[in-house]
């Protein structure tokens, strides 16, 4: 800051660096929680991009959605103005596994997404590149530095970097020194952020080559359309608002010759070669990944999506690869319906610098830079959403740091962002993290259809919920609530209209009277379907005849696990003291005091979910503390 050549060109609140999908949501959260925040992109053509698959949501991702919607969160909003098919997934089991799927025009995304933005009250937008995080002598965030020497003060930082740091894409011996999508990657970051003692790692991931639609047949493929009812990812929209044309997908697969050509040019794939250095996602692996790993499967499934209305160009999903063009182009040949394709851009590998994240708090602020906060793929993570809502969340701990108030955390217990975030903090991974329903212990209480009722009251508080979403929300509450309670005490008795109905729906017949709700609970019934038996039923809408079904049929299993949140919440209670020694707790191993003063758990559920401490040095760290 000494050098002559700097000066200050703005003050503020709230730096965010980087413009992705942690970006936007870490910078609206700030400026609408009324601080005032810069963000900064280094291209203003990529906010909000996706470099990758052209979607929003999926399996445990759309219940990420949805909680980010809940807080008040732009994501859930912006897919539903721009969404070209949706289908909702896993209906064939329970809803705790629903998850809603929307293919997204990628250029309209962007476009809505900077729109929001722009429009803002205080959040300004700026192009170019942070080279430098500026620390007081307390080691605390005072300003940030621009690559043309521009000083930016500000009181708090969030990094939202993504794949852009020291990033380079790479297929077969072609390597190129750029973020993902062609744009231009950060070249000076790292080396301020290692100058802080911030230890960094190097991952990588990967793209399927886009396609143009006109070289395609698609009468060889099984066509995928959206779900004739679309179901809203935001809670302040109804199916009425969005419903509209929807565009399909296609389905195809990979077969023996495709996998032949991958496993004769495996020597040529920088993955393979060791050329890449970095740790690719183990849930979304390449093409030549699947071939090596699955030998013994004979096909791979593809889904060719549109990338928006007004292009040509088709996503091959499933395809991700970075061996060389030509490589590329004979075994995309292969594929069923693509034998004449033409490839608009090759699929490539992008290696990155990213942060080991068990140097954050559970805040997302790093242990040792005050007011330095971190969202997104840079926390190690894969994924819009993982990364949308660790944004959202760093966006409000930044505001309430400056502010002076307690940080805002939510438990593994009250939503997936809870269970991403404590995954992300307190377990070391050595590869791109991915959010999974079997990653969430109590996954019926946390589903996506009840996130509202779940999250809505936290997003009022914060101050990013409105007055007419607030008072929309409290009715629906209300309506659900009132209607469990006249369910509950409504007599059926055994009546032949009863049985008719009972008959044709597979479920045995009353020879007694039964209440409404036991029939309701029945596998093959559902309040719906017991409509024309329960003449009083007022007319409700969609989501709460949805909420009343599932809290009335699932009741007993969801208290059972109410019991377990409950024990869950005892261990998170008993809090360890910020100042704890752990050389001197008796009898704790020698990994587990590792473990233990490297991730400094807050309280001993945290700790006793860090890997490599076990439930005898749990029970030591209690007799200590004890």
């Amino acid at each position: 800051m000494e050098n002559s050549n700097y000066y200050t060109a703005d003050t503020c609140d709230v730096v965010v660096i980087g413009a992705g999908h942690a970006g936007c949501e870490a910078a609206l959260a700030s400026a609408r929680m009324g601080l005032k925040t810069i963000i900064f992109a280094l291209n203003l053509d990529s906010i909000a991009m996706m470099p990758c698959n052209p979607s929003i949501g999926g399996t445990s991702k759309g219940h990420l959605v949805r909680e980010i919607d809940a807080l008040g969160g732009e994501m859930g909003k912006n897919i539903d103005k721009t969404y070209l098919q949706s289908r909702m997934l896993n209906t064939g089991k329970g809803p705790a596994v629903y998850s809603l799927r929307a293919q997204a025009d990628k250029s309209k995304y962007h476009t809505e997404m900077k729109r929001t933005m722009e429009n803002t009250p205080n959040l300004d937008i700026k192009q170019g590149e942070v080279a430098e995080i500026l620390t007081d002598e307390n080691k605390k965030v005072i300003g940030v530095r621009i690559e043309s020497g521009n000083i930016y003060e500000c009181k708090a930082a969030i990094l939202c970097t993504g794949t852009y740091l020291k990033a380079r894409c790479l297929y077969g011996d072609t390597i190129i020194e750029s973020g993902p999508n062609g744009m231009r990657n950060s070249t000076q970051l790292s080396q301020s952020l290692m100058s802080l003692g911030i230890k960094l790692q190097r991952f990588k991931t990967g793209t399927p080559a886009r396609v143009d639609k006109r070289s395609l047949d698609f009468s060889k493929m099984k066509i995928q359309k959206g779900d004739e009812k679309t179901v809203p990812f935001s809670f302040e929209n109804e199916h009425k608002d969005i419903s509209r044309e929807q565009i399909p997908c296609y389905l195809t697969y990979t077969n023996n010759e495709t996998h032949k050509i991958i496993r004769e040019n495996l020597d040529r794939s920088p993955l393979y070669g060791g050329v890449i250095k970095g740790t690719g996602p183990r849930y979304c692996p390449s093409i030549e990944d699947k071939v090596v790993r699955f030998e013994d499967r004979d096909r791979h499934q593809l889904f060719i999506e549109p990338e928006g209305e007004d292009t040509n160009e088709m996503y091959v999903q499933g395809m991700s690869s970075s061996l060389p063009a030509d490589v590329q182009i004979r075994m995309y040949r292969t594929v069923p319906g693509m034998e004449n394709v033409k490839i608009m851009r090759n699929a490539y590998a992008i290696e990155y610098d990213c942060l080991a994240a068990n140097q954050l708090k559970l805040s997302l602020e790093m242990k040792d830079v005050g007011g330095l906060f971190c969202a997104g793929q840079f926390n190690g993570t894969s994924g819009y959403e993982e990364a949308a809502a660790q944004g959202i969340m760093a966006g409000i701990n930044a505001a309430l740091y400056v502010k002076g108030e307690k940080p805002f955390l939510l438990d593994r217990s009250e939503g997936y962002i809870g269970v991403l975030i404590d995954d992300v903090v307190t377990k070391t991974s050595k590869e791109p993290y991915r959010m999974m329903t079997s990653r969430a212990e109590y996954r019926l209480l946390l589903r996506q259809d009840n996130a509202d009722l779940r999250l809505t009251e936290y997003g009022r508080k914060l101050g990013l919920i409105s007055d007419e979403r607030y008072a929309a929300f409290l009715e629906k509450k209300r309506l659900t609530e009132d209607e469990i309670k006249r369910v509950k005490k409504i007599n059926i008795g055994p009546k032949p209209e009863v049985n008719r109905l009972l008959r044709e729906l597979g479920t045995r017949e009353l020879s007694n009277g039964a209440k409404l709700s036991e029939l309701i609970k029945r596998p093959e019934a559902s309040y719906d379907a017991l409509k024309e038996i329960d003449p009083e039923r007022p007319n409700l809408p969609d989501e709460v005849r949805e909420q009343v079904n599932i809290q009335i049929k699932y009741e007993d299993y969801i208290a059972r696990q109410i019991e377990q949140v409950q024990k869950f919440k005892k261990l998170e209670g008993r809090v360890i003291p910020e100042d704890i020694d752990y050389s001197l707790v008796p009898s704790l191993r020698i990994e587990a005091r590792q473990k233990l003063e490297n991730i400094r758990p807050v309280n001993i559920g945290q700790a006793a979910r860090i890997s490599g401490v076990s439930p005898a040095d749990i029970n030591m760290l209690l007799v200590y503390l004890g």
